[in-house]
């Protein structure tokens, strides 16, 4: 909540901001986009040459990802597309609808793969096989995905200390999907190249090519759980998530601060893309000016409202009378 835009002279803040820019999103994108290619590779060569279930399993999960990422790099430069006549708030929600895309291909790929294969391999299980290369190329994975969680972790702090909430909030609530995506997507990868190396190890202690299996199955199940989370949570935001209250209660007291504004009425943000805030409020002005100097004065407020990062417009308008004002934050 450190950043904040003057108007008019007045320190008052129109907006906390919500997260960081679009730059290091690209760049957290582009990290995950590298390491689950070449993971992906490697995994699938692995997993032709052993067999395991639990290796095709997280071959289909990089295989996933990459696809993913492409899906939000999309996301990236599609929502970025300034606003023009036929969509006047702008392209940001296009992001969301990239954004589900790239969850449902974890869902039908990725978890969908590694579970119908696990289910089969119950049935047919492998033949014993030397996992040497498996475990070397889980290593090499991990440290890769660890590279790229570290990006999407050091993004989600940084993001998060500035709006002054816990990482935990920060990235649940974030505006940002590309962001929560690779994030989310990153720890699955991490947790399950564990899964993959106990379900193997277990296959060779016990001699049981079941704990294989069942490695695959838990794999997608993972995949699973994360991929309807994040299609949920793009589908809050496309169908018009508010902002957070913090939010809301700066921009009233930026306007409840203007001398001009007697009372705020009635105020309501929702996100219209990352990092994107559609405004529409009703003010009762001080003094009894008439109608077009009051225009004059809507019109002012909006443009300082506007001029916030945050805020791709702002919409003003009178209050009816006898409408009872918002409580001030802190009242």
């Amino acid at each position: 909540m450190n950043e904040s835009t003057n108007s008019q002279g007045s320190g008052a803040s129109v907006a906390p901001a919500d997260e960081g820019g679009a730059s290091e999103s690209l760049l957290t994108v582009l990290i995950a986009l590298g390491a689950n290619a070449v993971i992906a590779v490697l995994k699938s060569v692995v997993a032709a040459l052993t067999g395991s279930a639990s290796m095709v399993a997280e071959a289909a999960h990089s295989w996933a990802d990459t696809g993913n990422e492409g899906f939000l790099l999309i996301a990236e430069r599609r929502a970025a597309k300034p606003a023009d006549r036929d969509h006047p708030l702008g392209y940001g929600r296009a992001a969301y609808v990239w954004s589900m895309i790239a969850a449902f291909g974890l869902f039908a790929v990725g978890a969908g793969v590694s579970i119908a294969h696990g289910i089969n391999a119950l049935s047919a299980p492998e033949e014993e096989t030397d996992y040497f290369w498996a475990y070397v190329v889980l290593a090499a994975a991990f440290v890769l995905e660890g590279v790229s969680f570290l990006q999407a972790r050091r993004q989600l702090k940084a993001g998060a200390e500035k709006a002054e909430v816990s990482p935990l909030h920060y990235l649940s609530h974030t505006s940002n999907p590309t962001l929560r995506a690779v994030f989310f997507e990153d720890a699955a990868a991490l947790i399950g190249v564990l899964i993959a190396a106990a379900a193997m190890a277990l296959h060779q202690v016990t001699g049981n090519p079941a704990w294989d299996a069942i490695g695959s199955i838990l794999v997608g199940v993972l995949l699973g759980f994360v991929a309807v989370y994040l299609l949920s949570r793009n589908m809050a935001f496309i169908v018009g998530q508010v902002v957070d209250p913090a939010i809301n209660r700066a921009a009233l007291t930026w306007l409840v601060e203007r001398p001009e504004v007697l009372h705020v009425t009635y105020l309501h943000l929702e996100y219209v893309g990352p990092q994107k805030v559609f405004l529409i409020g009703s003010v009762d002005l001080a003094g009894d000016d008439p109608e077009s100097q009051a225009a004059r004065e809507l019109e002012a407020l909006e443009d300082g409202l506007e001029q916030h990062p945050l805020i791709a417009k702002a919409l003003l308008s009178l209050a009816e009378p006898g409408e009872a004002p918002l409580s001030p934050p802190g009242r």
